[in-house]
Order: structure tokens, then C-alpha cells, then sequence
């Protein structure tokens, strides 16, 4: 969940629900953000925490890792491992698939994510939408945070086009509210007092709604078609 959705469920709801992270290959059991978390308001972390998806939960252990699988300092971005009973025996009938994913006891997820000396788990993006523009990594997560602060978007997804000079650039995808007005130098300007400026977007797209599959999760494949 996006941090802006937490906070605007939490105004309506109250601190009702959890949220938990898996995957398919270690379903429901990678961590868990607790009511407990969600409740404590006064703790000067609170925003953050709230942005994370918690700590691990009991029959796992959950490390962000380099490529050589070896566990990276707090607040360093690398691949989430999960390890645990929980863990899929492996992918049917794909070997290859299953070498992959599974390292030494280890399930190499492909979400990229950073942990702080508490371990709550902060997750960035998929390795596959991470852009890298200019030679800068952009977690596109983290320029659709912001977008979601900006009142009268109710929807953002970012993704990398291909550019001759940078690489990529980031274009972002927006549903406004309805009877909103929401423009590029206003979302631009809102961007640049929010995050760095290599990282805003550099074209928005308005449209009347994102693709999504059967999950609510949205397409980003269906948008980088749209690009091309």
C-alpha cells in the first residue's frame, strides 16, 4: 500500500488492519506491519514505518542482500531473500526457473527494498521497473509516493522511456479526481519540492484510468506498450 492510502485509511478506518507482505513463492508469510505499528503515532518514526511493510514474521527470516546474496547495511537498497518452511519447494516442472529463484536456502524475490536497524522492511520497486537514467537508479515507487500527496490525483504509475541521451526518463501515468484540475507545471513544481530533480517526471499522461490485472495490480507492461 501506498503510504497516502494508509494514511487516508487510517482517517477513515482507524487502526483496523495489517498489512502483510508475500509473494505466490512465500505467500503471506514474508512481514507484517502490526496495529501496534499503525497505533503508535507518537513514535518519531511513525511516518516512515508506516511507508514500510513491518518485520519478519515468525517462521521466516527476511535479509536485503547484494548480488552475492550476502546481507547489506540499514538503509541500503538491495534484493529482499526470504528463507523459511514457508518457502515454495520450487517452480513446477522449471528447473531453470527454480535454480534462479531459490539460492541456498534462499528465495530471491526480485523486490528491491531497504531495511532499517529495527528491521522494518521499506520496499522500493520490482528490479524490472527500477529505471536508470543518466546512470542514476529511480525507483519509480518512490516518485508515485509523492504524485499520491498531490491533492487531486487519485491514481500514479511511473515507468522508464526509452531516451537516445539519458537511457530512460521517467514518465508518469495520472488519474485525476473527479472535477480536479490537475496540470503538468503544478505536478512538475509539486515533484521538485519533493524529491530530487533528476528524478521527476518528465512527461505526465493523463488518462481516465490505469490497466490493471485481475488483482487490482496495475500493468506496467500494458503502459510501456502505450509509449512504444
Amino acid at each position: 500500500m501506498y503510504a497516502a492510502d494508509i494514511q487516508r485509511a487510517l482517517r477513515v478506518m482507524g487502526p483496523r488492519f495489517v498489512q502483510i507482505y508475500g509473494q505466490g513463492e512465500t505467500p503471506m508469510t514474508a512481514t507484517a506491519l502490526s496495529r501496534a505499528t499503525l497505533m503508535d503515532t507518537p513514535h518519531p518514526r511513525h511516518a516512515e514505518r508506516i511507508a514500510s511493510v513491518g518485520v519478519a514474521q515468525t517462521p521466516v527470516q527476511v535479509r536485503v542482500a547484494d548480488a552475492d546474496g550476502q546481507p547489506l547495511p540499514p538503509g541500503t537498497p538491495g534484493e529482499v531473500l526470504v528463507r523459511g518452511d514457508t518457502v515454495m519447494a520450487g517452480y513446477w516442472r522449471h528447473p531453470e526457473a527454480t535454480a534462479q529463484a531459490l539460492r541456498e536456502g534462499w528465495l530471491w524475490t526480485g523486490d528491491i527494498g531497504t531495511m532499517d536497524a529495527d528491521g522494518f522492511l521499506t520496499l522500493l520497486d520490482r528490479s524490472k521497473d527500477l529505471l536508470i537514467s543518466g546512470g542514476s537508479n529511480i525507483y519509480p515507487r518512490e516518485v508515485e509516493e509523492v504524485l499520491l500527496t498531490f491533492d487531486g490525483v487519485a491514481e500514479a504509475a511511473v515507468v522508464g522511456a526509452p531516451d537516445a541521451e539519458w537511457g530512460e526518463v521517467v514518465v508518469a501515468f495520472v488519474v485525476a479526481r473527479p472535477g480536479a484540475t490537475v496540470t503538468h507545471d503544478a505536478l512538475d513544481a509539486h515533484c521538485l519540492a519533493h524529491i530530487a530533480r533528476f528524478k521527476r517526471p518528465k512527461r505526465y499522461v493523463f488518462v481516465d484510468a490505469l490497466p490493471k490485472n485481475a488483482y487490482g495490480k496495475v500493468l506496467k507492461t500494458a503502459l510501456r506498450q502505450r509509449l512504444g
